[in-house]
Order: structure tokens, then sequence, then C-alpha cells
């Protein structure tokens, strides 16, 4: 099993940059995959990144590519998600997920494991 953590939210203005960290309890971390996900009031959480456990395979959603970066350093247990030229249109709470398939999904039933969420906010 594992226990995520995520950190890193704020109110910040538009254009600028916020990197989201998502730290995970557990040995085995390493072996999932890890996606992140948002959601904004009123609306569905909606698919935002997704990072193979061994880090090779990324997948983005059309809104975020070529902003938002997702990474992840197993050593430390910890997944990101960078996020640069931040929109209003950005703001939610920002999930961080964990599966055991080997490549990241879109779907958010194939993870089994969630963080709490962070709050993110972004004033034009």
């Amino acid at each position: 099993q594992v226990q995520l953590i995520e950190s890193g939210g704020g109110l910040v203005q538009a254009g600028v940059s916020l990197r989201l960290s998502c730290a995970a309890t557990g040995r085995t971390f390493s072996t999932y995959s890890v996606g992140w996900f948002r959601q904004a009031p009123g609306k569905e959480r909606e698919f935002v990144a997704a990072l193979s456990w061994g880090g090779l395979g990324t997948d983005y959603a059309d809104a975020v590519k070529g902003r938002f970066t997702i990474s992840r350093d197993n050593a430390k247990n910890t997944a990101y998600l960078q996020m640069n030229s931040l929109k209003p249109e950005d703001t939610a709470v920002y999930y961080c997920a964990a599966t055991t398939k080997a490549w990241g999904t879109r779907n958010r039933a194939d993870y089994g494991y969630w963080g709490q969420g962070t709050q993110v906010t972004v004033s034009s």
C-alpha cells in the first residue's frame, strides 16, 4: 500500500510557476505509476498528467501540454508537477494518485490510491 500527501499549492498570479509535490509512504512507491488530476468547482475531476513507474513514459492533457511537467524521484518517494505559465483556468484542487499499472493512465478508476489534494488558485 501507499499513502500520498500533496503540497505546494497556493494563490499566484497568472504567468508564474508552481511546483506541486506528492510525498509517498511505503517502500514500493517506485513500482507505482503516478498521475495528477485536478477538480475545479462544479466540474468533474480531470486528468492532468501521468508518469510510468520507470519514469520513461509520460502523458499530458492537451490543456497543459508544453506548460506542465511531471517527474518523480523514487529515492525520495516523491512525485512532482512543475506548472509553468499558469492561467486562471488552471485553478483547481490538484490530486496525486498512484496505480499499479506499468503505465500511467487517464482513467480515474485505474488509480487505487489518492492524496487529499492541494488548492491552486491563479488570479488574472
